[in-house]
């Protein structure tokens, strides 16, 4: 596909949306708003739905694996969706930047869809922000579910449109008993409590200060840490204040991780937090050619150098991002930790039956 037929002029973008109003001109979000929105939550999701599927990132390698995420979502029951523009290929993004804020806008005012679904993850979600109209999505509150580098939206789309979004698996994610299990009890609106049992993929340990209760509360927020570290300064900088901060990374050098848990650090998103919860970081290891340097930490020491002084209840070697099992978190929604038990709760519904 030639970069010609992958992007789309700024005017005419604008101009063939302008009268849906679903998306604006590049926007510049008011830092502020968001705080004072009351929640939103999506409606539960049930087999027979029509949802969407939507490329807001990378594209896929291989065309036949759009048609993969689509059969995926399909034996969950669901009946697809494909976004307009999601075959499209432009270097390392899926389309341009206003095609894919175009997708997603598209399934937030379908009135049909009642859940959109990330194809995949990689780069890119961070570039279409500007481009969303916050007030047309929070007037259609829908699950928006995806991991990685979907975080991007989900902190964006969280803070200034108010509604719950839910981080978990992508379409090409392993739908396997476990992930299933806590995908329909999330998402299906049964629960009123979700209590997430250990994955095989976990080995959790926690770091406790002096006098800490044995469980905390707080609302979750979180995603990836590089795209949430990203955030820090822009209008989407998530507030962590007495709210339960989750992690996850994967492939990061060791020092790479450092700097980026010594900013948030910096940045008081630690000490402000209820407690930290971390996962893994599946291959976050030094280099095996040429790594960055002949000695380093392991995440497990990095976790207890640079976030056990601050004092707040540390959870560390969970099973939340880039493995075949992982369960769904919703953000703002209230969750307990177990510190004892190293166990996570969700504690109310994330959607409305």
């Amino acid at each position: 596909m030639s970069q010609e037929k992958g992007n789309v002029s700024r005017r005419q973008f604008i101009g063939g949306l302008a009268a849906t109003s679903a998306v604006g001109t590049l926007l510049s979000p008011d830092v502020g708003k968001g705080e004072t929105l009351e929640l939103r939550k999506p409606a539960a999701l049930h087999k027979g739905d029509w949802v969407g599927l939507i490329s807001p990132a990378s594209p896929v390698f291989e065309p036949s694996s759009i048609q993969e995420g689509i059969m995926a979502l399909e034996k969950l029951g669901f009946r697809v969706k494909p976004g307009k523009h999601i075959d499209k290929k432009f270097r390392y993004l899926a389309g341009s930047d206003q095609e894919r804020a175009h997708d997603l806008m598209d399934m937030f005012t379908d009135a049909k869809i009642k859940a959109i679904f990330a194809l995949r993850g990689g780069y890119g979600t961070i570039r279409i922000l500007p481009y969303l109209n916050y007030d047309v999505i929070r007037r259609h509150p829908k699950i928006l579910i995806g991991y990685s580098d979907i975080t991007s939206l989900h902190l964006a789309i969280h803070k200034l449109a108010g509604i719950v979004t839910f981080h978990g698996a992508v379409a090409l994610s392993t739908f396997n008993d476990y992930s299933t299990k806590y995908f329909w009890q999330t998402l299906g609106g049964t629960e009123p409590i979700v209590a997430i049992d250990d994955s095989p993929e976990a080995m959790p340990m926690a770091l406790i200060p002096k006098g800490a209760p044995d469980k905390v509360r707080g609302k979750l927020i979180g995603g990836n840490l590089t795209l949430l570290t990203a955030t820090l300064g822009t209008p989407y900088e998530p507030d962590t204040t007495n709210k339960i901060l989750f992690l996850e990374e994967v492939g990061e050098e060791p020092y790479s991780l450092d700097r980026m848990f010594s900013q948030l650090e910096q940045a008081g998103k630690f000490r402000s937090a209820a407690a930290v919860l971390i996962d893994r970081c599946n291959r976050c290891k030094p280099a095996d050619y040429r790594p960055a340097f002949e000695n380093s930490f392991s995440v497990e020491e990095l976790v207890k150098d640079r976030i056990g002084p601050v004092g707040v209840p540390v959870v560390y070697g969970l099973a939340i991002g880039h493995v075949a099992n992982k369960p769904v978190l919703p953000l703002g929604i209230e969750a307990e930790v177990d510190l004892k038990n190293k166990r996570i709760a969700l504690v109310e519904r994330a959607v409305e039956p």
